[in-house]
């Protein structure tokens, strides 16, 4: 989309050479020229670029060739930093005032302001704002003049925006106090409403308006339900793609726990959120940028404005709050414009999650915002169309579809004719009068016979109950599918409210058809449990012990063991000597020497993530099966558990511990023997843990027992584990 409102003046010719002198290069990218001429005939501007499209110059090259100071706003320290130091290098003169610096660094850098040393300055909102800052900006605009206030991430103005700061509501006050200097608003993402909040807020004057394509045809995106098996699939990503890559938590345990993890499995991974200390978080937000560190594990305080192009991958491990977020968080990927890869990990538990973050907010007004925010994200993960028609929709651009670079996209699903059910869908919108959202519409359809229903007489309607053929899913996935394809418009101002358009009304005279993909039938596999990505999760931690102990040897890591090795213990998982000396490539040395390392190695890995052990021989080349085929021991826990013996009984009865029984019974359940979870953990007790798997995963039996204060048994945990697993989860 092009810029609105065009300056028409003369500009000099001397863009080009000026942007070669100051930044290297030889051309703009498409949509800056525009802008830069705008900024200097001193216009108020809205700017939307997404993130990598080069924003930062469009205020940047203005500055350099205007008098005086220009102010730039920027809610992150981190930001500024990156910013400053960029321009820095390339002999520009840039500073920043914020928190970091001494009283004695503060009046040093303001000192090179009034000398007019600094061209750009870089400031936090509280700053600017400030009682102090204030009058020092008055000496400045008398001294040197003020040329612009550049107003970076602007969204944060507008509590519609995803990073919604009370602070930035207060920038009306520098337009108040410095009148006819003109302001840059600067976003990556935007909607329409969160614009025209923008300009608003900032109360800019007649501006030059340049929304460019939200489109980023190098990034691919995918969308993976979360199971037990995510942080494998998450170590497979890593391994494959390569490079440097985020990934985003929603909470900041989440953060230490899985950087933690990826750490244990041989990654080179740093944490990062609002919980950490200033230094730490600036150290390790430098080794990723420097490539010191490959993964960086954060929250969505880390990110906004960090310049490091090359971005492999992101992956939302958990579910984001809200579909600009998501947008602005996986654009971090491929600023460079190579191929890059997003993934998103969708579960229901996260939408509990996030739904009850919501309930914290006092404010009612927030909630319902917020909430209609989560219903756009969930919308986009469960949507069969193409990702990008899903997302560019959502910032009312428009995007054919079949964009060639998302899982919808590249695994094409069966398309259906749902012509006449959208006609019957969009008449009763307009029966109903357009004042009704998504729910109601499908309750009428179907024929239900609420009170809401009863109340507004809906049931009356001509189209009352037209629709019991399809189920509310079916008639939810339509409707979505409407909405991403701008066949249907959503008012998006609290209460979410179905609207009509021109589209609506040729579908409901027959000149255009709608299609919709429909998800296949997934065949329900066998109870047999795949531990492929167990395998994964092993293989890499042993590589890491193997590492280890190379380098303390001074010797390369083939020398200790051989990946094949690796492999074969992975899948094979020995506990004891003798059965180590059965994996490939370890003789009765290899045995002595590293046996004990390794083993304590492999248990523990099998007691953190329930796994069962001493599998035995199997087919090195198809090892992920577990066998059916239980042991001696296990049968003999078997047969008294048939006769409805406890787990402590049983474990007098054979002599073993209580853990080794519940080990047995696990096991047991992985290979598909149904076992009475009643008969071995109390109904209340039971409940009480799969609440908490369902709120934090299933991943980690420690994480479980703490979130659970400590009040339950590993055992009993472990066996509501597998129950759980067997019964709701699909392997």
């Amino acid at each position: 989309m092009s810029g609105s409102n065009p300056p028409t003046s003369s500009v000099p010719l001397s863009l080009e050479p000026a942007l070669k002198h100051f930044f290297g290069y030889d051309s703009f990218r498409p949509g800056q020229r525009e802008i830069v001429e705008a900024a200097l005939e001193q216009r108020d501007m809205m700017i939307v670029m997404p993130t990598g499209g080069g924003k930062s110059l469009c205020f940047q090259l203005p500055a350099l060739l205007k008098p005086g100071l220009t102010v730039v706003v920027s809610p992150l320290i981190a930001l500024m930093q990156d910013q400053v130091e960029a321009l820095q290098d390339n002999g520009i003169g840039a500073t920043f005032l914020n928190s970091t610096l001494s009283s004695q660094e503060t009046r040093s850098r303001e000192t090179a302001i009034l000398e007019g040393k600094i061209k750009l300055l870089y400031v936090a909102p509280e700053r600017l704002l400030g009682e102090r800052f204030l009058p020092f900006l008055d000496i400045v605009a008398n001294k040197l003049g003020i040329s612009a206030f550049a107003i970076d991430e602007a969204h944060c103005v507008s509590e519609w925006g995803h990073d919604f700061r009370p602070e930035y509501r207060q920038m009306e006050r520098v337009r108040d106090r410095y009148p006819d200097i003109p302001i840059m608003g600067l976003t990556a993402t935007a909607t329409e409403r969160v614009r025209q909040d923008i300009i608003q807020q900032l109360t800019l004057r007649n501006p030059y308006i340049h929304v460019s394509s939200f489109n980023r045809p190098n990034l691919y995106y995918e969308v993976r339900p979360k199971t037990k098996h995510s942080f494998a699939e998450v170590l497979q990503i890593i391994q494959k793609k390569g490079g440097s890559g985020i990934i985003y938590c929603l909470s900041r345990k989440k953060v230490e726990e899985v950087a933690y993890k990826l750490q244990q499995s041989g990654i080179e991974a740093l944490a990062y959120h609002a919980g950490m200390n200033n230094v730490d978080r600036a150290t390790n937000q430098t080794r990723f940028i420097r490539d010191d560190v490959q993964v960086m594990v954060a929250t969505v305080a880390f990110g906004m404005g960090i310049n490091k192009p090359d971005v492999r991958f992101v992956i939302h491990y958990d579910l984001p709050k809200n579909l600009e977020g998501y947008y602005q968080e996986s654009g971090r990927a491929g600023r460079d414009n190579e191929p890059s890869h997003c993934t998103l990990f969708f579960g229901f538990g996260d939408v509990k999650t996030i739904d009850y973050i919501i309930d914290q907010k006092p404010d009612e007004q927030e909630q319902r915002i917020a909430r209609q925010q989560l219903r756009r994200v969930i919308n986009y993960a469960e949507s069969s169309d193409c990702r990008r028609t899903v997302q560019l929709s959502y910032f009312g651009d428009s995007f054919p579809g079949n964009c060639g670079t998302c899982d919808n996209c590249c695994n094409k699903k069966p398309v259906e004719d749902w012509t006449i059910e959208a006609m019957k869908f969009l008449s009763c919108i307009a029966r109903c009068q357009e004042k009704f959202g998504m729910n109601h519409i499908i309750d009428v359809l179907r024929g239900s016979k609420s009170q809401k229903i009863s109340q507004y007489q809906h049931n009356q309607l001509s189209t009352y109950g037209i629709g019991k053929d399809r189920s509310a899913d079916e008639w939810k996935r339509l409707s979505r599918s409407l909405l991403n394809q701008g066949f249907l418009d959503e008012r998006t101002d609290g209460f979410p409210i179905l609207k009509l358009n021109e589209k609506s009304w040729e579908i409901m005279k027959r000149q255009r058809t709608v299609e919709i993909a429909i998800e296949p039938q997934r065949e329900v596999p066998g109870k047999t449990r795949s531990l492929a990505v167990e395998v994964e999760g092993l293989f890499a931690l042993l590589r890491t012990l193997r590492k280890q102990i190379a380098d303390e040897q001074f010797v390369p890591p083939y020398v200790v063991f051989a990946d094949k090795s690796l492999r074969d213990m992975a899948e094979k998982r020995p506990q004891n000597l003798t059965e180590f000396e059965e994996v490939y490539g370890v003789g009765s040395n290899k045995r002595d020497k590293y046996g004990k390392v390794f083993l304590e190695a492999i248990r523990a890995f099998c007691q953190e993530q329930g796994l069962p052990t001493s599998t035995g021989s199997s087919d090195v080349a198809n090892p992920p099966i577990l066998a059916n085929t239980a042991s001696y021991s296990q049968m003999q826990t078997w047969e008294l558990y048939r006769q409805n013996l406890t787990v402590q009984a049983i474990a007098n009865a054979r002599g073993m511990s209580p853990s080794t029984i519940s080990g047995h019974l696990v096991e047991l359940m992985d290979m598909g023997r149904e076992v009475d979870i009643n008969v071995l953990v109390e109904s209340e007790r039971q409940q009480a843990i799969v609440n908490a798997i369902e709120i934090i995963g299933d991943e980690r039996l420690r994480a479980i027992y703490e979130f659970l204060q400590e009040v339950y048994t590993f055992e009993e945990i472990k066996l509501v584990r597998a129950w759980w697993r067997q019964n709701y989860v699909g392997f």
